[in-house]
């Protein structure tokens, strides 16, 4: 190990040697060319052995020699001065570099903040936002600086202006008001066998009709093929007032889907047919129902959200959407302040599908609305030629409430569903709320109007509305429990009763 250590030692210091005399040297080189004595002294030697011609050959030299120190002396200034203007404009570089980086972010964040005040317009003048990206720079430009120019010489909602004339002689139609409730569900679902070629169970028809009793919104739900916008289409038919179908697209974001926008730039306001068909209904007295055809192919809640809120309303004068920010004097005769009343007899009816392509309706959604499940298609059966009716929406309405003033539900089952709804949350963390309570003494009612009976009544609400909410909880976990619930719904109920959420309780069962 000792020779090892005198090797490297022997090896490597003839390495730094040799470097440490070249640095060394160096500095030793230079001081010896400035060593200024030194020249003095070999001056003094020779000042008794130069004559004159050797004196200035001397003189000569010493300059060259001064000459060529300054020489090197001026080119290390130089140097010097050239490092530290190079280093001093790194320097500025590097400076203009981060003040030129931070006022690209002060751009980006006026860009964001006018980006911000362009939507808050854009979503002020009701501008459809596919159309943002095909606006020119000074349509553009025009909208920031607040640019509008009104044209009070034509309307601007064309559509609803021709409504306003081809209705102005309005006579109404002779109406159909002696119907029961009964006889409108027997004679609809004759109708659209006789008519249609369509075959539904007469439970089925009475559940669709009593959910108008209840809300605004009935969802439609079920395998694909199994009738449901045709259910919705026949209603239209038998009522003699087609109803309106909205196509949802995947696209549908807000509320101008449905209404429609207020172009700034053409001044015209692009209507659809659910604000032209909502406008005509302000007219007259009819039923008007509107097909949100695969409502769930997008998020219901972001486009039918204002809907929703404006229909929990519990004033009628409370129901008022606004079209557009600004009134016009040719705006049309029902269109006040910019604002609409969506109309009382106007009814919205969604068809729902159940597979990948869709998004699951929210609770939100459910909750104010009254979810039908069509899940096998009806068998058929021979049917007299039934005609359309003429009936109007206050008399519909009449015999309605008609029904829920005869047939309230008693207070014996008011109380099983509060012993109900008590060992719910006890077990399952979930309550009936009183959304559900409200839309189930207004459902129940009208079911035993149209024919069907109280108990099947509760049944279908229970199922629907409050142990649908069991899907979004761990399975896994509330499997044990589901039989004690099943037991504890026989115990008030009766074995023989209450089959659908039994039935419905057991399928979650099984997907565990």
């Amino acid at each position: 190990m000792d020779t090892v250590f005198k090797f490297l030692f022997e090896f490597l210091g003839q390495f730094f040697g040799s470097l440490w005399s070249i640095i060394s040297g160096l500095f030793t080189g230079i001081g010896e060319a400035f060593n200024f004595p030194a020249y003095i002294n070999i001056i003094n030697g020779y000042t008794t052995e130069l004559g004159g011609l050797a004196w200035g050959i001397a003189i000569l030299a010493i300059v060259l020699l001064v000459a060529v120190l300054g020489l090197i002396v001026w080119l290390i200034i130089v140097a010097v001065k050239k490092f530290i203007r190079s280093h001093r404009r790194r320097k500025d570089t590097d400076s203009l570099v981060k003040e030129v980086q931070a006022l690209n972010k002060e751009v980006m964040r006026l860009n964001l903040e006018k980006d911000k005040i362009l939507s808050m317009k854009v979503s002020q003048i009701g501008l459809n936002p596919n159309e943002i990206a095909e606006l020119t720079g000074e349509e553009i430009e025009a909208l920031n600086n607040g640019e509008e120019e009104e044209n009070t010489n034509e309307t601007r909602f064309y559509k609803l202006a021709e409504i306003d004339e081809l209705w102005a002689d309005y006579v109404p139609p002779v109406y159909n008001n002696d119907i029961t409730l009964p006889e409108f569900c027997d004679q609809f679902r004759m109708f659209a066998c006789s008519r249609l070629g369509l075959y539904y169970d007469i439970k089925l028809i009475r559940l669709f009709v009593a959910s108008f009793a209840s809300t605004r919104l009935i969802i439609l739900q079920g395998i694909s093929g199994t009738g449901k916008t045709s259910l919705a289409y026949a209603f239209g038919k038998f009522i003699n007032n087609p109803s309106i179908i909205a196509s949802v697209q995947p696209s549908w974001r807000d509320r101008t889907e449905l209404f429609g926008y207020f172009n700034e730039f053409t001044k015209k306001f692009n209507e659809t047919e659910l604000l032209r068909a909502m406008y005509e209904a302000s007219y007259n007295e009819n039923i008007y129902a509107v097909i949100l055809d695969e409502m769930n192919i997008a998020r219901v809640e972001y486009y039918f959200a204002e809907m929703l809120s404006i229909l929990e309303m519990p004033s009628r004068d409370e129901w008022i959407v606004d079209i557009i920010p600004n009134a016009w004097p040719t705006d049309p005769k029902h269109i006040k302040n910019g604002q609409l009343q969506i109309p009382p007899n106007m009814w919205y009816i969604g068809t729902a599908n159940n597979d990948d392509s869709t998004f699951a309706i929210t609770d939100k959604v459910y909750d104010r609305a009254m979810p039908i499940n069509i899940d096998t298609k009806g068998v058929a059966f021979d049917a007299e030629d039934t005609p359309p009716i003429n009936i109007s929406y206050k008399h519909f309405e009449d015999i309605l409430n008609e029904a829920k003033a005869k047939y309230v539900v008693s207070e014996e089952n008011i109380k099983k569903i509060g012993l109900l709804d008590d060992y719910v949350i006890e077990h399952f963390r979930i309550a009936f709320g009183n959304r559900i309570v409200k839309q189930l003494r207004d459902f129940v009612p009208a079911y035993v109007g149209t024919g069907g009976t109280e108990i099947d009544g509760l049944d279908y609400v229970l199922a629907r509305k409050v142990f649908r909410k069991f899907e979004s909880l761990n399975l896994s976990y509330i499997r044990d429990e589901i039989d004690g619930l099943c037991a504890y719904i026989d115990e008030l109920f009766g074995e023989e009763n209450m089959n659908e959420c039994k039935d419905y309780l057991r399928m979650l069962k099984k997907l565990v």
